[in-house]
């Protein structure tokens, strides 16, 4: 089973719920108040739902392995590896902070799957956080600059990621793979057996930053709004980060296909990818949300993390409430 952080999503939907993306997306240049209340009040079926199906999730330390696939800079990989050890309830950040986000998953579903003694640690109270395992390098692209999906699990492989673990398969720009910018900015899968995942996530600088790194820069499609100001200064590993976090909180808590999702098993709706282009408070299409400005660079981003960074990252979806939660 496999996930993905897709460039746009259609899933099966209500006829209820046809009719209010289409008045959406007609408003979605300059929504009226009455538009933006719709998305309010509008309430999923249970049908639709995003539900926990009673299997595992990954909880306790999760040890994550980084394959860089192609060439990176050092100060790109600290981008990605200084988001990782952001990932942690003890992280002296400054809030918001990513381990207020990361601790927002620990409440909206890995508690919740404890309080029924699942899979992935059994009930009580464990802290769960990442734990950067190791990482290695293939600037040579030892498989080529295009690659498919059924080579993935192979890169993911070369980390050894241990049990309950994450390998996170990362792809510089130059690197094309197979549905990346078409369908998918991202995916997540699992090796069933050997109870490990996987993420991968492709750098879309130089590819489809419209796409999957809005919005950092202008979208392909509707309301072209400014591009904001990145954190870090590079549109692509910014636009990564968001990817990586998504993934990341997709894989966390549907590891296997029976954790917490919505919709079809084989194309999921899951904690991240329920609330698309949701980044702040009072967002809707072609408008992030409200956000944080950085006075000194005019960055925009909603976490703080390790070593004075800030990034921006996903809303969560609370299936208790069937809100996207913000963290600001």
């Amino acid at each position: 089973m496999a996930s993905d952080r897709r460039v746009c999503t259609v899933h099966h939907m209500s006829h209820a719920a046809i009719v209010l993306v289409s008045v959406l997306l007609l408003c979605s240049a300059h929504p009226s108040a009455g538009a933006r209340r719709l998305m309010e009040l509008y309430k999923p079926p249970p049908s639709e739902q995003l539900t926990y199906h009673n299997g595992t999730v990954l909880r306790g330390d999760i040890p994550v392995s980084v394959v860089w696939y192609g060439r990176f800079t050092p100060a790109q990989k600290a981008v990605v590896s200084d988001f990782l050890l952001s990932l942690t309830v003890a992280s002296p950040a400054p809030t918001p902070s990513v381990s207020q986000w990361w601790n927002t998953i620990n409440q909206l579903y890995l508690s919740k799957a404890a309080a029924q003694g699942k899979n992935g640690g059994g009930g009580g109270k464990i802290t769960t956080q990442v734990r950067l395992a190791g990482q290695l390098t293939d600037d040579q692209c030892s498989l080529g600059k295009s690659l498919k999906l059924s080579q993935l699990p192979a890169l993911a492989a070369r980390a050894k990621p241990k049990k309950g673990g994450i390998a996170l398969v990362l792809t510089a720009q130059d690197v094309s793979v197979e549905g990346f910018c078409m369908s998918r900015c991202g995916t997540h899968a699992s090796n069933a057996k050997a109870r490990t995942a996987y993420v991968w996530v492709g750098n879309s600088a130089t590819q489809c930053p419209g796409q999957c790194a809005w919005p950092f820069h202008q979208p392909v499609y509707g309301p072209q709004t400014p591009a904001l100001v990145p954190p870090s200064g590079d549109v692509g590993m910014d636009g990564m980060v968001m990817n990586i976090a998504s993934m990341v909180a997709g894989v966390v808590t549907n590891p296997f296909g029976d954790g917490f999702y919505q919709g079809p098993k084989e194309a999921p709706l899951e904690a991240a990818t329920a609330c698309p282009g949701v980044y702040g408070s009072g967002a809707y299409p072609g408008y992030a949300g409200n956000l944080a400005v950085d006075p000194a660079t005019g960055a925009s981003y909603n976490a703080n993390g390790a070593h004075g960074r800030k990034y921006l990252l996903p809303a969560l979806f609370d299936p208790a409430t069937s809100t996207c939660s913000t963290l600001v």
